[in-house]
């Protein structure tokens, strides 16, 4: 009797490639991102953050709910394609950050829709998410910078829009609340709104297939 050994084929897959189909998620991802940053950096040249008026206040609001609907895609792009890392940790970040947004949209939809809310102080321990939220999508771009599983225009971008809170904000203490306005809003533009154009257009610089 004789015994043959037949040895497993190697896989000729990459584990850690992004899933099939994620370039339509991604395309999603950058069109919602472009739209959400336009729509929220229309409304903060036309409404000061700062506003203390009644309807300013609503129309801060709503103008802000689009763009964090957007970071939800954008984040689920990100875990789809791995862009932090194939780590347990480096995806973990990524759901850290789905929690922190979630809590800042709640934020936003209540200080929006219940203006008796908002001299409440539950209202606003929870207003913390909000840069909480905006600092965690700051940690999450320079984490796909050095992981660079993401490539080109796309690897760099996210650090560039993602940097929102940490030019904007220091902008407005600096320049003062006018100037912080124009910064904030310009920024969206250049930042959040031409990452969502270059993940739209080219896709496949995620590895998305």
């Amino acid at each position: 009797m004789s015994l043959t050994i037949t040895p497993v084929p190697a896989r000729t897959d990459d584990p850690a490639a992004p899933a099939a189909g994620t370039a339509r998620l991604v395309r999603r991802a950058g069109i919602a991102v472009a739209a959400g940053a336009a729509v929220w950096g229309t409304t903060m040249f036309l409404v000061s953050p700062q506003a203390t008026d009644p309807t300013g206040i609503t129309l801060g609001d709503v103008g802000a709910l689009p763009f964090q609907a957007s970071l939800f895609v954008l984040v689920t792009a990100q875990l789809r394609t791995m862009a932090t890392g194939v780590s347990r940790l480096a995806r973990g970040l990524l759901r850290v950050e789905y929690v922190l947004l979630a809590l800042a949209t709640l934020w936003t939809v209540l200080h929006a829709a219940v203006p008796a809310f908002r001299d409440d102080l539950w209202l606003a321990v929870l207003d913390v998410f909000w840069p909480l939220s905006m600092l965690g999508m700051f940690v999450i771009g320079v984490k796909i910078a050095f992981a660079g599983r993401w490539r080109g225009a796309a690897r760099v971008w996210p650090s560039v829009a993602e940097s929102w809170a940490v030019v904007s904000v220091p902008a407005m203490v600096v320049f003062g609340e006018t100037a912080g306005q124009y910064v904030g809003a310009s920024h969206l533009f250049v930042g959040y709104g031409v990452l969502g154009l270059i993940l739209a257009l080219r896709p496949h610089l995620t590895g998305a297939r």
